[in-house]
């Protein structure tokens, strides 16, 4: 009796109905991680990389195909980002995005990375080379209009709280008339010596978001200097003694709430980018890790770089607020 090959055709399950026909606003896998290699200046760099992929589904698929988005993005890391001199989050998020948007049939597709990595820099005073971790994030939505796309940034410093600062500097004053010194004395001291204050590490994040008209290319490291100098001074991983003395003198010499952080960040977007849309997105958040309370502290701006201009030029603050998710789905 001779044999033969049965070839068993497996049903496709996730285009068949589903029992209650309606639409599904996203669909996807979170969770995914990949390590990226690429080769800048000779030299290979690795990136930790954690994805979110998301389709919207229509009212007669059943389900989305979740293994075509695991395909996608290796290919999309293997295409684009092994490619390129320098790797960019949203450049990555976009291909992602319009591949999965293609192979999944969706009217609609987006993408989130967030993908950390090391920069070498020298300390403040003694140049010790040292290693700082920072977070590159990239988001993107690929629909039938075209493409929007976000870049983001988030980095660490210290601030020093004005208000203790101010506290301290009056009981200081007044020990200093008392024991007598006069008030010329004493400002010529303060200038001369930082006053105490309580710290707090802080976290900055910076977010620009694009149209899909939009084909500015927009530096991270610019970014994190931007999100670095917003706060009272930059942390360093490894240190001297000099170099300690500079930071707490810095940030002691600039106290700043977690609010002001964040308007400095925004205040470095429309300084720093001035041929950006009114159109584009901006989002500034800081949040400060308190010493002196069991809470912590949080503040944030966004809107739409248009908003935010016409704020700083007249004074007159925008009756709402552009967020992150009218941006993305905004029609161009």
């Amino acid at each position: 009796m001779s044999s033969r090959a049965v070839s068993i055709s497996a049903p496709d399950v996730q285009s068949q109905r589903p029992a209650v026909h309606v639409s599904l606003s996203s669909v996807g896998v979170t969770g995914v991680e990949k390590v990226i290699r690429i080769v800048q200046d000779g030299q290979e760099r690795l990136f930790h990389a954690g994805l979110e992929c998301f389709v919207d589904l229509g009212p007669g698929q059943k389900g989305a195909h979740m293994s075509r988005f695991e395909e996608v993005v290796n290919e999309a890391i293997g295409s684009v980002v092994l490619g390129e001199a320098t790797f960019k989050a949203e450049t990555l998020a976009q291909h992602i995005a319009e591949l999965v948007r293609d192979r999944q049939g969706a009217r609609r597709a987006e993408v989130t990375i967030a993908a950390r990595y090391p920069e070498h820099k020298p300390a403040p005073v003694s140049g010790i080379e040292t290693q700082e971790m920072y977070t590159l994030l990239g988001s993107a939505v690929a629909s039938a209009r075209g493409t929007r796309r976000v870049i983001g940034v988030q980095a660490q410093g210290i601030t020093a709280c004005p208000c203790a600062q101010g506290l301290v500097a009056d009981r200081a004053r007044e020990r200093l008339l008392d024991d007598g010194f006069d008030d010329d004395q004493v400002e010529r001291i303060f200038d001369a010596v930082p006053v105490a204050t309580h710290n707090q590490r802080g976290l900055g994040t910076l977010k620009i978001g694009c149209t899909e008209a939009c084909e500015d290319e927009i530096d991270a490291l610019e970014l994190l200097a931007i999100v670095e100098e917003s706060m009272s001074s930059e942390i360093y991983e490894l240190m001297k003694r000099s170099d300690e003395r500079e930071v707490v003198e810095k940030a002691h010499r600039r106290p700043r709430f977690v609010e002001d952080c964040v308007r400095e960040m925004i205040g470095g977007v429309v300084e720093r980018f001035p041929e950006l849309n009114d159109a584009a997105f901006v989002y500034a958040r800081q949040e400060n890790l308190e010493t002196i309370h069991t809470h912590d502290v949080v503040a944030e701006r966004f809107g739409l770089l248009g908003e935010v201009r016409r704020e700083l030029d007249t004074g007159e603050v925008a009756p709402h607020h552009t967020t992150l998710r009218e941006f993305l789905d905004a029609r161009a």
